[in-house]
């Protein structure tokens, strides 16, 4: 058997909670999910997600949403308004 290494890495307690309970139910563990990853990364040589770097109006829209979540109210007072603005 060929020598083990320790991998350490920090998560959200939330985030690592939900993703834990989530591989759970598919009957894997965390470090099984970790393991996985790896021999996907070196049979495939590329990280086996697509990733992509956010254009301007995608950066945008996230600016916006982060802006209105700061500041805890929505862009429109009620649904009719938003309806109104919707339709021009």
């Amino acid at each position: 058997m060929a020598h083990s290494a320790m991998l350490h890495v920090r998560l959200d307690d939330e985030i690592k909670a939900k993703g834990n309970a989530a591989l759970a139910a598919m009957g894997l563990s965390a470090a099984d999910a970790v393991r996985l990853l790896y021999h996907r990364i070196v049979a495939e040589q590329a990280f086996p997600l697509e990733l992509k770097v956010p254009n301007v109006a995608t950066l945008d829209a996230m600016a916006e949403a982060d802006a209105i979540i700061a500041k805890r109210a929505a862009r429109y007072d009620d649904g009719e308004a938003m309806i109104g603005a919707l339709n021009g």
